[in-house]
């Protein structure tokens, strides 16, 4: 299984992208896990947000893989626990297809992102920093796969 965590985002801080890459490599090339940033627009006082989450929304489909199983991360979405992630994660493994994560930027996703998606996960009723939802996705399917596979990670 091919997970692809597509995301809006301006530079991440290195210590975000350190942490991020601790965990996709820590994953087996049977559950990889990769990220494909996709530049922010620039945001201005008098910038048309509607606008610029429509234009990144526009990028981010047409990076989307027709065969993938499309997963919003929106604030709306289904609350999981680890333990209910593991168990999607096992369904999406039988299942036999590959995952695209979106994650929009500051302003969310484009209501199209949304639409195109099939499942809406939401990490938490919490408001977070878009860049670090990337850390935070790579940790919770990392512990997720640690629990398929009885490993201790997960105490």
């Amino acid at each position: 299984m091919r997970i692809r965590l597509l995301s809006i985002t301006h530079k991440s801080p290195a210590w975000i992208q350190a942490g991020y890459e601790e965990y996709a490599k820590r994953l087996p090339p049977s559950c990889q896990l990769e990220l494909i940033d996709i530049p922010a627009e620039k945001r201005t006082a008098n910038a048309d947000i509607k606008r610029i989450t429509e234009r990144e929304g526009e990028k981010m489909l047409a990076l989307i893989k027709p065969q993938h199983h499309v997963i919003a991360l929106d604030v709306k979405g289904k609350l999981w626990t680890t333990e209910q992630l593991a168990e999607q994660l096992a369904g999406w493994q039988q299942e036999g297809r590959h995952l695209d994560l979106l994650v929009g930027g500051p302003e969310g996703l484009a209501p199209a992102c949304l639409q195109k998606a099939e499942t809406r996960w939401s990490l938490s009723t919490l408001t977070f920093p878009h860049i670090l939802v990337k850390l935070i996705v790579a940790e919770q399917i990392y512990r997720a796969w640690s629990i398929l596979q009885q490993h201790p990670y997960h105490r």
